[in-house]
């Protein structure tokens, strides 16, 4: 079996260890690391999703249904869509 070299482990944590150790030897406490940190992150609005569109009136008037009992329920048209999901998920379309 052939030989091969791993590289050198080294622990996975959220943030940069290095930064911890450099600001605890400047005589500030974790707490103020944490916080330089927290500053140095900046938020993307291109990553935010936004709203998620929902309509609010449908959902209500689907819980009153659920919770009266009224709300029908088709074998059929559930059996398709577990049936569409798995091919959805065998494809990955």
């Amino acid at each position: 079996m052939p030989t091969f070299e791993v590289g050198p482990a080294r622990a996975i944590s959220a943030i940069d260890s290095r930064l911890a150790r450099e600001t605890r030897g400047q005589g500030q406490g974790p707490v103020q690391a944490r916080e330089q940190v927290a500053r140095a992150m900046v938020k993307s609005d291109a990553l935010d999703a936004g709203q998620p569109p929902v309509d609010s009136d449908r959902v209500s008037v689907i819980r009153k249904a659920i919770e009266n009992g009224t709300y029908p329920v088709i074998p059929a048209k559930i059996a398709d869509a577990v049936v569409a999901a798995g091919l959805l998920l065998r494809t990955g379309k």
